[in-house]
């Protein structure tokens, strides 16, 4: 039964997962926004210049989508409301698991590889973009692990 509607719906033209915002879509070839608020030894924020083990890692999905990552500094929740009105793709800090923000946004696997620590980080886009979420997810497994 679940094979037959996967049939019928690729037929119609819906892809699974879908970005009902069209992100991944948009960003293929465009632009990647990204917010980033400084955590030590995640992110560093040193005038125009974005660092650290998740910045380069999000620089690498960008450059896997030929995407140019266009930064944004803001505290998390100046990010969150980037992320919840359409001014962000992504928001990166020292945000966990436990992040208090997964009711407003989306909130990806935890990856304590990125983290010199192990801390299990994540990073958090607009809710519903699950073909965004699937895409950078399935980057990350690839070169970081989880």
């Amino acid at each position: 039964m679940v094979f037959a509607l996967m049939l019928v719906l690729s037929g119609c033209g819906i892809r699974i997962p879908a970005d009902p915002d069209g992100t991944l879509e948009r960003i293929s070839g465009g632009d990647l926004r990204v917010g980033a608020s400084p955590a030590a030894g995640l992110v560093s924020v040193d005038g125009n210049e974005i660092s650290g083990s998740i910045a380069v890692a999000v620089n690498g999905f960008a450059a896997s989508r030929d995407a140019h990552v266009v930064w944004t500094v803001g505290s998390e929740e100046e990010l969150v409301d980037g992320l919840e009105n359409g001014r962000l793709d992504l928001a990166i800090g020292g945000m966990t698991e436990q992040t208090p923000w997964s009711e407003r946004v989306s909130v990806t696997r935890s990856y304590p590889a990125l983290s010199p620590e192990g801390r299990e980080v994540v990073i958090l886009l607009p809710m519903g973009e699950n073909a965004l979420q699937s895409a950078l997810e399935g980057y990350l497994d690839d070169k970081v692990g989880t």
